[in-house]
């Protein structure tokens, strides 16, 4: 399938190379002396060069601007990449310390039921001992 998004500098390549082999047939077989045809094909030559050169220029222009958009795209995008793993690091940092948190106080409830529990065993005990 035909690709409709074709470069358009590879047309306008292949238009300047139809343009400059047509020139020169025309230039060939027109009726003028030897020095007036060298002339003109001197004369297209020149043109042509002229022509490719300004075309060169204009295509490293925005070969140029091309880059620099994507230097800045990559840019943005690894700012904002960055930030959100940051802002992701910083959740976890936050939900790890939370957890920790509860941890440690489920630890601290369960030291204390333990020693409530011992506590009242030994209430318990020695009143069981008293009643015998």
């Amino acid at each position: 399938m035909a690709d409709n998004n074709g470069n358009s500098g590879d047309k306008l390549v292949y238009f300047l190379i139809g343009a400059g082999i047509g020139a020169v047939t025309a230039l060939l077989f027109a009726p003028k002396t030897g020095s007036e045809l060298r002339s003109e094909i001197a004369d297209a030559t020149k043109k042509g060069l002229d022509l490719a050169r300004d075309t060169g220029r204009d295509v490293g222009e925005r070969a140029q601007e091309y880059y620099h958009t994507g230097v800045e795209r990559a840019a943005d995008l690894t700012s904002r990449s960055r930030e959100a793993v940051t802002d992701l690091t910083q959740r976890g940092k936050d939900l790890i310390t939370n957890q920790k948190a509860q941890f440690a106080a489920a630890i601290e409830a369960g030291k204390q039921g333990y020693r409530e529990a011992k506590s009242s065993d030994s209430v318990r005990s020695s009143a069981a001992v008293e009643e015998s």
